[in-house]
């Protein structure tokens, strides 16, 4: 279990603060004492400790932070114990050698404050408005970040920079020779002073970049140029950046100019690679460039706090995509009234919006089919292979706690044990990356899901592919990272960042769909076609699942819509306390499938199915609810996707244009009369003008 794994970290962590504070009460009883060598070890042990967590496990030494005894005070007071320990050290004349080294100490300290202050000035000018990635923004005179121990780790900084002041001051209680603390010293002030100076050069106006005023300036010149006319409008936490991602082969693939706009610093790059220009905003006056662009309308993945921010931008449509389809509650979420227009998949999102009576009229709902779908691969009936390939992926919990929104906690084990029975399953276990962030049981069954799964893998045996296979993958692995990520130093800052993501060369984007399909295949060769897979990193996704899979076990989600597209079988798991006939009858995207009970009693007549399609009695029902779920299939999708941007835009046209006819019809036109004082009225305008010049141009030969 989770809390097991888990427990022995703790105890490790809980044993470095209890050896911390023991070395500084040893520290503090051996220099009253006074004992030199147990003082000089243990002060040397206790920052030789600091040092270690300081760079292994900041985390646990930021929790006291919280008690006000950070880095800083630790320090401190370790070299003010040093200190005492000479006071009371018998050869070491406080005025003469002492008294010196209390001096540089202190410079030590106020050095070290001078430079935390530069680094917080460099900090402050190296934070821009707007964050960029796939746009040139060289004009803004990006630079190289400085030493990240410079600019952002206090801590390391501090401690770093004291080991030779602290070991000088050591050996200076260990020899009463205060020669060996003035080394120390002069060492760390010479470290910390150069580092202080270094990290200034950042101030100067080579490596400074524009202020705010230019930046902003700087982008409505970019947008003039770039000339917007859609742009996908994303906000949320640091897990939800998949619901923008699966909409990105579908932005670079529409006739339209495309740009992302976000509104959080982190999740510039938390979006996977593209060569759609990305602009985050932080701050909502920077967000207004945007009126003034030629951007026409704004496609929403997704509902966030901050998405009201841009919907008060007059000149700009607005178009709800939503991250997914499915029967749940959450599809049809009241928020979708504030756009313009909703655009769903099918007929049956349509319905939905009208039973649930949220407030979205159906005349704003447009139907564009789901154009990233396109790489699922249809069906070509029973599985050719030794083993039927069987997708388990079940969704996470939800907010709500609704038990029926996965079946990870109630049938999960269940589903996967009968599975795991059956000799001729293969199992492709791919849970929702939330699992667990809300309902711990969700986290804990799918651990033992997972525990399952390996135990079943110890069972089997055959033949494995050999090492070329493993280093196939690890060649395309490596092509395609290089294509998809950008290494960064780690002291690489964000302006750093968007100085080395700029303009992409070539067509950046067709490469890394062949890499992607190379490395699946390699992925899935590098497998024995017996063995049992736990999918949880982002790789391979779930389209390749699918193209894997005989069989799909999952929940009601927008995984059994995308699903449909190939129109092989399915099964979903009903945890939610209702009867099968109003299960279906709830959720219409299960009415084409087969419905597990908690106990999954059902999963051998399904497997039964799956090999042998004349038993399969849903094939029928699966074509049609395929188009009533996703529309037709002509004209395809992505030519549905181009016609609603061009109808919206249009629409955007339409509002400007009527906009100015109003504007101008309020504006009365001079009268004769009213020219006459026009006229008099720039001519003494002009006249008070130069008369200014006049006076100007005298006070500066004055």
């Amino acid at each position: 279990m989770p809390s097991a794994g888990l427990a022995p970290r703790r105890i490790v962590q809980l044993s470095a603060l209890f050896a911390m504070f023991a070395l500084f009460t040893a520290q503090i009883v051996s220099a009253l004492v006074p004992n030199v060598p147990v003082f000089v070890a243990v002060s040397a042990a206790g920052l030789a400790l600091d040092v270690l967590l300081q760079y292994r496990d900041p985390g646990l030494l930021s929790l006291l932070g919280k008690v006000r005894f950070d880095v800083t005070v630790r320090q401190l007071l370790r070299d003010m114990l040093v200190l005492v320990a000479l006071l009371r050290i018998d050869g070491i004349n406080p005025l003469r050698e002492q008294a010196p080294l209390l001096v540089a100490l202190c410079a030590f300290y106020a050095l070290h404050f001078a430079c935390q202050a530069v680094a917080v000035v460099v900090r402050r000018t190296r934070t821009l408005p707007i964050v960029t990635r796939n746009i040139d923004a060289s004009a803004l005179r990006l630079s190289a970040a400085p030493p990240r121990i410079l600019a952002r780790r206090q801590g390391h900084r501090l401690l770093t920079f004291s080991v030779p002041a602290t070991t000088g001051l050591l050996l200076t209680a260990a020899t009463t020779d205060a020669y060996w603390g003035g080394i120390g010293l002069g060492v760390s002030l010479a470290l910390l002073g150069g580092g202080t100076v270094h990290l200034a050069t950042w101030l100067l106006p080579r490596k400074r970049a524009r202020n705010e005023q230019q930046v902003v300036q700087w982008l409505d010149k970019w947008l003039a140029d770039y000339r917007p006319t859609v742009a996908m409008y994303f906000s949320g936490g640091t897990t939800s950046a998949y619901q923008a991602n699966m909409w990105l082969s579908t932005l670079s693939a529409i006739d339209a100019k495309p740009l992302i706009v976000l509104r959080e610093r982190f999740m510039v790059q938390k979006i996977d690679a593209t060569d759609v220009p990305v602009i985050c905003f932080p701050k909502v006056s920077t967000m207004f460039s945007l009126e003034n662009s030629t951007l026409k309308m704004m496609l929403h993945p997704a509902n966030a706090a901050k998405t009201s921010q841009v919907l008060r931008i007059p000149t700009i449509k607005h178009a709800f995509i939503n991250h997914g389809e499915s029967d749940k509650l959450s599809s049809c979420n009241p928020y979708a009234k504030a756009y313009d227009e909703v655009w769903v998949a099918g007929p049956a999102a349509r319905e939905r919006y009208a039973l649930a009576e949220v407030g979205v009229e159906d005349k704003d709902i447009v139907e564009v089919g789901r154009p990233q779908l396109a790489p699922i691969r249809p069906f070509s009936g029973a599985p050719t292979g030794t083993f039927t390939n069987v997708l388990y992926a079940p969704t996470w919990e939800g907010w709500d706690g609704n038990p029926g929104n996965t079946s990870v906690v109630l049938a999960g084990e269940n589903i996967v044990r009968r599975l795991l029975a059956d000799e001729g399953v293969r199992l492709l276990y791919k849970p929702h990356p939330m699992t667990g962030s809300v309902d711990p049981r969700a986290g804990a069954a799918n651990e033992r899901i997972k525990a399952m799964i390996r135990e079943a893998n110890t069972r089997r045996s055959g033949a494995r592919p050999d090492s070329g296979a493993a280093a196939e993958l690890a060649r395309r692995t490596t092509a395609l990272d290089q294509l998809t990520s950008t290494a960064f130093r780690e002291s690489a800052d964000e302006m750093e960042r968007m100085l080395l993501q700029g303009a992409p060369e070539g067509d950046r984007e067709t490469a890394i769909t062949e890499a992607t399909l190379a490395w699946e295949k390699a992925y899935w060769a590098s497998f024995p076609e017996w063995e049992h897979q736990i999918v949880t990193e982002a790789r391979p996704a779930i389209f390749a699942c699918f193209n894997q899979a005989d069989l799909l076990v999952s929940d009601v989600s927008s995984v059994v819509s995308d699903w449909l597209s190939s129109e092989k079988p399915y099964a979903v798991a009903n945890t939610s306390g209702m009867s099968e006939e109003a299960f279906r009858t709830g959720f219409p995207t299960v009415s084409a499938g087969v419905i597990l009970s908690p106990a999954a009693e059902g999963v051998a007549d399904l497997l039964e199915a799956v090999r042998h399609p004349e038993l399969d009695g849903h094939a029928a029902a699966r074509a049609t609810l395929k188009e009533h779920l996703l529309g037709p299939s002509d004209p395809p999708s992505l030519a549905r996707f181009n016609a609603a941007i061009d109808d919206l835009c249009t629409q955007a046209d339409e509002r400007s244009v009527r906009m100015e006819a109003r504007l101008a019809s309020e504006i009365p036109s001079p009268r004769a009369g009213d020219a006459e004082a026009v006229a008099e009225a720039a001519e003494e305008a002009a006249t008070e003008d130069a008369q200014e010049q006049n006076g100007a141009e005298d006070s500066v030969n004055a």
